[in-house]
């Protein structure tokens, strides 16, 4: 029986263990079953651009990377197969090309490391271009569907938790409100884990449209037990009633993302508080860094049990973390779900409000 020669590619924003599962799946593969692994830079981009460009990865090649962040083949969030353009616009439809440039490197099929996007597009390939695709899950707000947790989630909320500590102590020293806005695009895991450790007052999500009066009160309430200073984390998409998330455009970009709630929180509250309130936006240190402890094992796991559904045959499968096991379900079930948004009734948010972190629902 020949040996499988396996193409293996990261797709959308960075996130901490990106690494541990590539170096999972060269180690397995290549030296555990003697696979050929292809690494294909920058998601499909390398394989739809002229010339290629791809790698073979050996056993060299992933010496050293499991404690690095990043990705040592490159990644975008704008490599759309069925809307490709190289300035990320949206353009023809190149799906169909995808099969034939793996077929052309000699691949017999691909594990895609990538967000919910990634596994969306590797869910439709495989459905409709029938390639071959086995899918790792990645994501710093750990709102993918079909599993219970992703790597880079711990080391985000980890980092957003120290930030949360160190403002913390600037707050108390000078009597003030300081604001912590983190990502949370749709999903305020990172804004909930972070509040609840670093001891904030309030926490704003999107799942919970807000009102300011509830978030005013605590302020005051605090100023009446002569607690001078607060702390506020809010994820990036979190709005008020009524409003939608505060959108901008990054210099040099045409594509809007999340952010400014941060400093309209900090502004408001300085107006209605009679307060002084300062904003610090954590932005993309969040995904920077080494991988905790905690991401390297899940990566290292999620990645080696990839190798496992390939060897099996198990193509269109995205692997998954489930009430503490590593299993997988299909790229197709992801389609259509909506995000793995906090639980409301969940013992975290139950737990923090038993805290008395306001979400700025109360009363209402």
């Amino acid at each position: 029986m020949a040996k499988l020669s396996v193409a293996i590619m990261t797709g959308g924003g960075d996130a901490p263990g990106l690494n541990a599962v590539i170096r999972a799946v060269v180690k397995h593969g290549v030296t555990e079953l003697g696979w050929r692994v292809v690494g294909i830079e920058d998601s499909l981009d390398g394989l739809l651009e002229t010339p290629r460009r791809v790698r073979e990865l050996r056993r060299e090649d992933v010496r050293g990377i499991l404690r690095l962040g990043g990705t040592i083949l490159g990644t975008t969030n704008r490599g759309d197969p069925f809307a490709w353009k190289p300035d990320g616009n949206g353009g023809g439809d190149r799906s169909g090309e995808v099969a034939a440039s793996l077929k052309d490197v000699e691949c017999d099929g691909l594990i895609a490391i990538g967000g919910d996007g990634t596994m969306a597009i590797c869910a439709r390939l495989h459905k409709e271009a029938g390639i071959p695709i086995v899918g790792v899950p990645k994501t710093i707000d750990n709102d993918i569907p079909g599993t219970d947790i992703t790597f880079g989630f711990d080391t985000a909320a980890a980092f957003a938790t120290e930030a949360v500590d160190r403002l913390h102590a600037t707050a108390e020293a000078h009597d003030r409100v300081m604001v912590v806005e983190v990502m949370g695009r749709d999903a305020g895991h990172i804004a909930l884990q972070a509040a609840m450790a670093g001891g904030a007052d309030v926490c704003l999500i999107p799942e919970v449209p807000f009102r300011w009066e509830p978030v005013v009160a605590k302020i005051r309430r605090r100023k009446a037990y002569r607690r001078h200073f607060s702390v506020i984390v809010v994820a990036e998409g979190a709005a008020p009633v009524g409003e939608g998330p505060i959108m901008t455009t990054a210099p040099g970009s045409n594509r809007p993302h999340h952010g400014g709630i941060g400093q309209r929180v900090a502004e408001e509250i300085a107006e209605r508080a009679k307060v002084e309130a300062r904003a610090t936006v954590l932005g993309h240190l969040q995904r920077g860094g080494n991988p905790s402890a905690f991401d390297r094992v899940l990566a290292t796991k999620l990645g080696s049990h990839a190798v496992e559904l390939v060897e099996e045959g198990r193509w269109g499968r995205m692997v998954a973390a489930v009430e503490g096991r590593i299993t997988s379900i299909p790229l197709d079930a992801i389609l259509d779900a909506p995000p793995r948004t906090v639980e409301l009734l969940g013992s975290g948010v139950r737990a923090a409000r038993g805290m008395a972190i306001v979400f700025g629902d109360e009363g209402a």
